[in-house]
């Protein structure tokens, strides 16, 4: 536990929200623009336009995959406070090259190096289990996950407002914000792991993205809530690769509309993080948040899915949200189960996966919904997207339960009692406050 006044801490955490809030930004914040700069930086044409903009997308994920397991394996053996800093300020370097970047093969090398730096988040999430007590941290990451909805509320809006009188300015926008988060950290951030908590060495074996899963395996439970959460994250990018053109399909909805709705999404999810997570935790326990939690998104699915009007699939929003309820305690219980010099590696192999369905993801969803549309189809079933993500959300309920009862059950002396037993993390602490648990923001939708 890091040993730093309480003031100070109070200072770390805003100084680690306000990273959180701003790799989300930094994502958000040029969706509106980019495609428009990459036409004007291709020659004008729509079409080679929009194979650059899938290779952007693509890379930007592939990225996050590669180096979210490297940077947090860094932070376990040279400390959080050097990797957070380093990463915020490559991304404002990395934003300035991209407001300035005169053709469009430096534009896509400027995604590549936000995708690297923006790969932060398993630190910060690291971070958060070095310097919060146990049972506080499910409050901390519902904080978090509250700060990536604030991003995906503010970005997008943010930067297509810019973007009316500049279509370069949110890139300097966004380079100022994280120059500042710099300086603001550099004088504030106290390191939160001791050099004698820190990994021995570097290995790569660790660093590269399969092998740090190598990590997940060696405990069960947090092997079988690191799959709810690979699924929650795929499930939710049904709604980055179809919402705005299957609500324009379905409803008729313009961009504003959508916009309006989004916003709103990201104002509900907000609340469930910040609010409702913190107040039902130490009624409730993580273990009936998680149970409570992935059912609820499932009904918000299948309201998304086959909702035929507008209003209907708008009573979908709250359930939705209300799923963000089984996030941050399935990030506790992870983090109290993983040896603190591992806390690094475990938050990079989490973001690794979230990276995974981020590459995969869209397309499957995107297609299926083209192909259930089109005049070839099985069935004409515009909301599959959102059905096979309500199905998905089915098998991670099953999932979730199952690594339950496997805590509850797990006999002493068993590979996994050792892991869950140990002097780090007590399955009986677990077990008896319910303590299970998230990933995190990405975990809202």
């Amino acid at each position: 536990m890091d040993t730093a006044a309480p003031s100070r801490q109070t200072a770390a955490f805003a100084f680690i929200f306000v990273t959180v809030m701003l790799d989300m930004l930094a994502f958000g914040i040029i969706i509106p623009v980019l495609p428009h700069l990459i036409v004007e930086l291709s020659g004008g044409s729509i079409a080679q336009a929009a194979v650059w903009s899938s290779a952007f997308g693509t890379v930007y994920m592939l990225m996050q995959f590669v180096f979210s397991p490297v940077q947090g394996t860094l932070s376990d053996r040279f400390g959080r406070r050097t990797v957070i800093l380093i990463s915020s300020f490559g991304l404002g370097v990395d934003f300035i090259v991209m407001a300035l970047a005169p053709v469009v093969w430096l534009l896509f090398i400027g995604r590549v190096v936000s995708g690297i730096c923006a790969a932060s988040f398993s630190t910060a999430n690291a971070y958060i289990a070095d310097i919060v007590p146990k049972e506080k941290r499910t409050a901390a990451y519902g904080a978090l996950g509250a700060a990536f909805a604030i991003g995906f509320v503010v970005g997008p809006a943010l930067g297509g407002f810019l973007g009316h009188y500049s279509i370069r300015l949110p890139f300097w926008v966004a380079a100022v914000l994280s120059l500042i988060n710099f300086c603001y950290g550099f004088f504030v951030l106290p390191e939160s792991l001791a050099p004698e908590r820190r990994s021995k060495r570097f290995e790569w074996r660790h660093a590269n993205p399969f092998g740090a899963l190598v990590l997940l395996r060696r405990y069960r439970q947090v092997f079988a809530l690191a799959g709810v959460y690979f699924l929650i994250t795929l499930a939710q990018f049904s709604l980055n690769a179809t919402y705005v053109l299957y609500t324009d399909y379905r409803y008729g909805w313009g961009s504003q509309a959508v916009g309006y709705t989004l916003a709103l999404v990201g104002l509900c999810s907000g609340f469930v993080q910040a609010v409702l997570v913190r107040r039902l935790m130490p009624k409730l326990g993580e273990r009936r948040l998680i149970m409570i939690g992935l059912p609820l998104c499932v009904v918000g699915y299948l309201f998304f899915g086959l909702s035929s009007v507008a209003w209907v699939f708008l009573l979908g929003i709250p359930f939705l949200c209300l799923g963000g309820l089984a996030g941050p305690p399935a990030q506790t219980l992870m983090s109290h189960q993983v040896d603190p010099h591992e806390q690094g590696r475990l938050q990079g192999a989490l973001s690794s996966l979230a990276s995974l369905a981020g590459i995969f993801g869209p397309a499957v969803f995107a297609n299926l919904f083209a192909l259930f549309i089109s005049n070839h189809a099985p069935m004409h079933v515009p909301g599959i997207a959102f059905l096979l993500a309500a199905l998905l959300l089915v098998a991670a309920t099953g999932l979730a339960g199952y690594a339950i009862r496997h805590a509850q059950a797990a006999p002493a002396g068993s590979h996994a009692a050792s892991a869950l037993h140990g002097e780090l993390s007590p399955v009986a602490d677990v077990v008896t406050h319910e303590s299970l648990t998230h990933r995190h923001p990405e975990s809202s939708p």
